[in-house]
C-alpha cells in the first residue's frame, strides 16, 4: 500500500504568524527523501493554507508524485491545467469547514464534474474523485471518466465503537473491490492515523493512502524521518 503525505498542516503553521517558515516545499522534499510515495496538497479557494506559489514550487521540485486536491471551480481548474500535477483529486469544499467533511456527491453534480474531468484530461492530468464507499457513486465516477477514486475514510476513522468501525471497514472493502472491477484505481484517506491504520491494511484492493495531520503531529515529537518510517512500517 503506497503512502502519500499531505503537507497542508505545515502551511497552516507557517501562516499562523504570517511567517515564511516552516516551508511546506522543504518539508515535502524531506518527506520524499525519507520514503513517501507522493505529496498531497489542497489548494482551497480561500487559500487558508497552501497557496498558488506553493503549488508551483512543488511542481518544480517534487520527484515522486504531486496530487493536487481541488474543488471543481474554474479558477482552480485553470491553475491545475497550467501546473500539471500527476493527479488531481476533486473534493467538495465549504468555506466554513475545518477540513473536508465528506465525499463528493457525483450523482447530483454529473455535469460540473464531467466538465472538470474533461478539462483536466485535456491537460494530461489523471483525475480522482473523493467519494464515500457507495456503489452508486462509484458506478457514476466510472461512467463519467474518472481514472481513480479516493474513498473517504472519515467515518471509519471517527467510529465511536468497534462495531461501527468494522461495519465501515467492510463497506470500504466492498467498495474498493467493486471499483477495481470497473477498472478504477483506488486510493483512500481522511483521518487515518497510527492506531486505525492497522486494520485498514487488510483491504487488498486499496493501492494508496493519503495521510497528513497524524504524521505531521507525530513528527513534532520524534522528527519527520522517524514519523514516516513508523507509518511505512505499519503499512507494510
Amino acid at each position: 500500500m503506497r503512502f502519500c503525505l499531505n503537507v497542508d498542516h505545515i502551511a497552516v503553521l507557517r501562516n499562523a504568524r504570517g511567517e515564511v517558515n516552516p516551508d511546506p516545499i522543504t518539508f515535502a522534499l524531506m518527506a520524499e527523501e525519507y520514503g513517501v510515495d507522493g505529496i498531497v496538497v489542497h489548494l482551497r479557494e480561500d487559500r487558508r493554507h497552501i497557496n498558488e506559489r506553493d503549488v508551483r514550487l512543488l511542481r518544480e521540485t517534487v520527484k515522486t508524485k504531486l496530487d493536487l486536491e481541488m474543488a471543481a471551480v474554474q479558477e482552480i481548474i485553470d491553475i491545475a491545467c497550467d501546473v500539471k500535477p500527476e493527479l488531481a483529486t476533486l473534493v467538495p469544499e465549504r468555506r466554513e469547514e475545518l477540513t473536508t467533511e465528506g465525499g463528493l456527491n457525483v450523482i447530483d453534480n454529473i455535469e460540473v464534474i464531467s466538465n472538470t474531468i474533461e478539462q483536466l484530461h485535456d491537460a494530461d492530468i489523471e483525475v480522482s474523485l473523493f467519494i464515500e464507499p457507495d456503489i452508486e457513486q462509484i458506478n457514476t465516477a466510472a461512467e463519467i471518466g474518472a481514472d481513480l477514486i479516493e474513498i473517504h475514510t472519515g467515518i471509519y476513522a471517527n467510529a465511536s465503537s468497534e462495531e461501527e468501525m468494522f461495519d465501515e471497514l467492510e463497506k470500504i472493502r466492498i467498495a474498493a473491490k467493486h471499483a477495481k472491477k470497473l477498472g478504477l484505481g483506488v486510493n483512500a484517506g481522511h483521518g487515518l492515523n497510527y492506531l486505525n491504520i492497522k486494520e485498514f491494511t487488510s483491504i487488498e484492493d486499496i493501492d494508496e493512502v493519503s495521510i497528513g495531520q497524524a504524521v505531521i503531529a507525530r513528527s513534532v515529537f520524534v522528527g519527520l524521518e522517524k514519523a514516516i518510517s513508523e507509518m511505512r512500517a505499519l503499512l507494510r
